[in-house]
């Protein structure tokens, strides 16, 4: 019930978040035939003008707004003050008083001079309303008196000072004249400022006036018959169309019938992805923790969709999209991903304007965002991807441009940027990929990457504290990944939870034959219960020793099944042997269990028992081999210790090949429980061997 409850509330979350819109009916494509019946206009409505057509009048109406200039009076007061006052300094630190000339005459020519500058107006040009030409007209405020002029009529600071040199070289009672127009060019500067608040206040207003329509289509006007090329004009009138539906029906439509059709809607396609999920994915299926990380991603996005659009984000593709198929492929599979992805991308289509191209866009770029991370062994593996569905985005998007109008003009590389900005949000599915991990208990191919590494603490520990282990481990990891290769599985996972499958062995390492010196054996001095109990006492050490340090539950599981609930033969017949009169409890010589429930944790408990079982061999030949791995899973059979597995008898068949030819390899004779007095593990074809 609790499944079902949250697939419910999932529903209705979506279906409450969804923009509350009704669908326009018809689908339409500008270059496209018209493949409906003649549409005719059911009211009247205005034509939209289009973006370039605004862009045109926005032009145009800032072209005749002149820009605002403030006539500052008080500066040629203030500089004629500055110049009177300085002249006299500057005179005699150039000098000149003790040469026949008369300051008086230098200091009229100068006032005459910069009067008639300040008169007629220095100004500093404005790129913004230059544009290819020198000059512009603007509008000149004195004294709050408007007057238009053009900027070729007054000064800038530059052709101040030229003006004041060519006109004192025309004077000629002044013999300093060089020195006089130098004097001169520090009192020109700006008395026209450019008023940038009155001017951005007159162009907003001006901006504001611009109509948003051109003309109108009459109630009952036919729009465009059956079979007609949709063309630039029938496309605006049909936008327009489109826009004036939707607005009508928000206004008039009955909310509580939208709302239901939504939820009949979100409800199909997600009833639709758990049939999927059942028919091939029942382990999902049964297990509430996974139905609840993929609701979450689903409703994730689907809410992310719904928040754009009620904002009005100018680009609907700005929104990562691919992330999904992304985390669903690293932490699930394929398929999944690819349903998930297509059911995601069909329900965000009655949301989007041009819901085809969206919807190609969309699948095609996740279909290789899924298949460019197929085997993902190295985190630059996701950069890689990025580029590959970016480049998928712009080819979609260049072949669709030009399959639209025929030809590069109307390709804007500006509607790239929402492309760009998608494929680096979607590099966010890295930390959103761990973050689910550690709250999910699953694991991916990166962090099974992770865990492989042999120079993990866990691993180099147990290389120090059980050698001999640690040699098993790596030897029954290249079996087990061979195998699983050969019939299908996990690889990186069934090598992780071989090389972790005896790290119980840390606690005692001497009771294990693989880590004892000969000569010294500690099972000597303990009663075959006592030693049956530290063997089986390995599994739940190491359950404990991993879950101190934090391995996913899914590598616990190979150290919990790895022998099932096979007996610890070689003590319990040992027992039997020295006491034949006493009843004997079996549990006490049994693994606890489970059994193994997956193909790669049976394929791990064969592995672990036949390379065990193949040191022992006194002349490991052909025969000799292939007779030990036969016996091994015949015995493991006869347990009933893979029904719980999904692994067929043709797989196994396939597996005991594996394990035969590779073992035809390995020369090195593992040493023999029966050489010493009694020995802490199993004879030698026993599952129970460590």
């Amino acid at each position: 019930m609790l499944k079902y409850g949250m697939i419910l509330a999932s529903i209705a979350l979506i279906t409450v978040f969804l923009p509350k819109q009704p669908r326009f009916r018809y689908e339409f494509e500008k270059g496209k035939v018209w493949m409906h019946e003649d549409l005719i206009s059911p009211y009247n409505f205005a034509i939209l003008k289009t973006q370039a057509e605004l862009e045109k009048d926005r032009e145009s109406v800032l072209k005749s707004v002149y820009p605002i200039y403030d006539h500052h009076t008080e500066v040629l007061e203030q500089q004629l003050a500055q110049f009177e006052a300085a002249l006299p300094e500057k005179w005699q630190a150039a000098r000149l008083d003790t040469l026949d000339e008369n300051l008086n005459t230098y200091e009229q020519v100068g006032k005459q001079i910069l009067t008639e500058i300040y008169q007629r107006g220095v100004i500093a040009l404005n790129n913004k309303f230059q544009g290819d030409q020198p000059h512009y007209n603007f509008t000149l405020l004195t004294d709050n008196v408007a007057k238009q002029t053009n900027t070729a009529t007054v000064f800038t600071t530059e052709t101040a000072r030229e003006y004041a040199h060519k006109t004192i070289a025309g004077k000629s009672a002044i013999k300093q004249k060089a020195w006089l127009a130098d004097v001169l060019s520090s009192y020109i500067t700006v008395n026209y400022v450019f008023n940038e608040s009155l001017t951005a206040r007159l162009e907003q207003d001006a901006l504001s006036s611009i109509s948003a329509t051109r003309g109108m289509v009459q109630r009952g006007e036919l729009i465009v018959a059956n079979g007609t090329t949709i063309n630039n004009e029938i496309y605006q009138k049909i936008e327009s169309l489109r826009k004036a539906y939707e607005e009508e029906a928000r206004i008039g439509g009955n909310r509580s019938l939208l709302m239901l059709g939504q939820f009949l809607i979100v409800a199909l396609v997600v009833t639709l992805l758990f049939v999927f999920i059942y028919l091939f994915r029942k382990d999902i299926y049964h297990n509430n923790r996974l139905i609840f990380l993929i609701l979450i991603v689903i409703t994730g996005m689907l809410l992310v969709l719904s928040w754009a659009i009620n904002i009005k984000l100018p680009n609907l593709y700005y929104i990562p999209y691919c992330i999904v198929p992304v985390i669903i492929r690293i932490l699930f599979d394929t398929r999944l991903a690819l349903n998930i992805h297509l059911l995601m991308v069909l329900l965000a289509a009655f949301f989007v304007p041009n819901s085809f191209e969206f919807v190609f866009l969309q699948f095609s770029t996740g279909m290789v965002a899924i298949y460019s991370i197929k085997t993902l062994v190295k985190r630059e593996q996701f950069l890689i991807s990025s580029a590959i569905i970016l480049a998928t985005y712009l080819i979609a998007y260049l072949g669709m441009g030009l399959m639209r109008d025929g030809s590069f003009s109307n390709l804007y590389w500006s509607n790239v940027l929402p492309f760009v900005f998608s494929v680096l949000l979607t590099l966010l599915a890295y930390p959103l990929i761990y973050a689910f991990e550690r709250v999910f208990g699953i694991i991916s191919d990166v962090t099974l990457m992770e865990l492989t590494n042999s120079n993990s603490k866990l691993l180099r520990e147990l290389s120090y504290k059980a050698p001999g282990t640690f040699q098993h481990s790596m030897q029954v990891a290249n079996l087990a990944e061979a195998a699983i290769y050969k019939i299908g599985g996990n690889t990186l996972l069934v090598r992780a939870g071989a090389l972790y499958h005896d790290i119980g062995k840390m606690s005692n390492p001497q009771y294990f034959i693989e880590n004892q010196t000969k000569g010294y054996n500690p099972h000597d001095g303990l009663s075959f219960e006592q030693s049956a109990q530290i063997i089986i006492s390995h599994v739940a050490k190491g359950v404990e020793l991993a879950r101190k340090h934090q391995l996913p539950e899914v590598i616990i599981d190979f150290i919990r099944t790895h022998h099932g609930t096979t007996r610890v033969d070689y003590f319990y017949q040992s027992y039997i042997k020295s006491f034949p009169e006493k009843l004997v409890d079996e549990e006490i010589f049994h693994y606890p269990g489970p059994i193994p429930f997956s193909r790669e944790t049976a394929v791990l408990m064969m592995a672990d028992s036949v390379e065990a079982a193949s040191r022992s061999l006194k002349e490991p030949n052909v025969q000799s081999i292939n007779d030990l791995v036969d016996k091994i899973i015949e015995s493991k059979l006869s347990q009933k210790q893979l029904i719980n597995s999904n692994i067929t008898l043709r797989d196994i068949t396939q597996v005991s090949e594996i394990f035969k030819d590779m073992l035809k390899s390995i020369y090195h004779v593992r040493i023999d429980y029966d050489a010493n007095k009694k020995t802490g593990a199993a004879p030698k074809t026993d599952a129970s061997t460590p």
